[in-house]
């Protein structure tokens, strides 16, 4: 199986230090649920270069592939020079990420021209995964927005939500068990 992992950018959900309670709950959740999913057949996680949801994914799978080898990890950017814009530490996190996926590449070679650009790279990971897996809430729209919708659209494909309950039901589960963070 291939899924899809996205969710929301850590401004939407006002995370701006990596040592926030927040971004540990969102990888505990996600970590969950991809062992479920490796019990189903899980053989690759797509997703994409994203502060947020999308990187804290990848460390979580690179955290996981040390206990399931095969586990396979792509990371596929939407445009060239995604990143170019991001502050310099946010560029070297990501530069260390590239180095350690199993599988790089762009969408579209060219530098952002325009909103086709994210719409190809949607279309281009709703076409290559079986089901997606995203940290994402209805109530409280995001930019994946369109991405869930299209998600919704494709026949047989399943979509898993992780959604704000989720997290705050799996962060007061896990303090009334097993105390702090």
């Amino acid at each position: 199986m291939r899924l899809w992992l996205s969710g929301y950018r850590s401004y939407e959900l006002g995370i701006f230090n990596e040592q926030d309670l927040k971004v540990k709950v969102i990888k505990a959740v996600l970590k969950e649920r991809l062992v479920a999913k490796l019990d189903q057949g899980l053989e690759w996680v797509i997703t994409g270069p994203n502060l947020g949801v999308e990187q804290w994914g990848l460390e979580v799978v690179l955290e996981l592939k040390k206990a399931y080898p095969d586990l396979k990890l792509a990371l596929l950017e939407p445009y060239a020079d995604f990143s170019s814009r991001w502050q310099e530490a946010k560029q070297v996190k990501l530069a260390q990420l590239r180095s350690k996926v199993d599988f790089l590449g762009l969408v579209s070679k060219k530098p952002y021209q325009g909103i086709r650009q994210l719409q190809n790279y949607q279309n281009f990971c709703l076409n290559h995964s079986d089901q997606a897996l995203f940290v994402y809430d209805e109530l409280y729209p995001g930019k994946l927005k369109f991405a869930y919708q299209a998600s919704k659209k494709k026949a047989n494909y399943p979509c898993e939500l992780v959604t704000m309950d989720e997290l705050q039901t799996f962060a007061a589960d896990y303090q009334e068990n097993y105390g702090s963070w």
